[in-house]
């Protein structure tokens, strides 16, 4: 016989508020110093000059001025390279 009453299984518990991630500021936007210019996880896009990456990986401009994108290709510890979009403010 069994000590414990079955388990049975919990539906609907997954109710989280999504993260709000992506770029807030796209390409030709004006934008002022400190604003947030993409959320991300991990750093799927990398700070460029005139921008800051922060500790979760938020990149923030640095200056006021206008956002770019551009293609870069980003050295892994392991000598690879891998394609990586750079975030700049000029």
């Amino acid at each position: 016989m069994s000590k414990v009453k079955a388990g049975g299984s919990s539906k609907n518990i997954h109710n989280n508020a999504g993260r709000r991630l992506g770029v807030k500021r796209f390409g030709g936007q004006k934008v002022n110093a400190g604003e947030v210019l993409v959320r991300q996880t991990g750093a799927t896009k990398v700070a460029g000059p005139g921008t800051y990456i922060s500790k979760n990986f938020t990149i923030h401009a640095a200056i006021d001025g206008v956002v770019e994108f551009a293609k870069v290709r980003k050295t892994k510890f392991t000598g690879k390279t891998a394609p990586r979009t750079q975030v700049v403010v000029k």
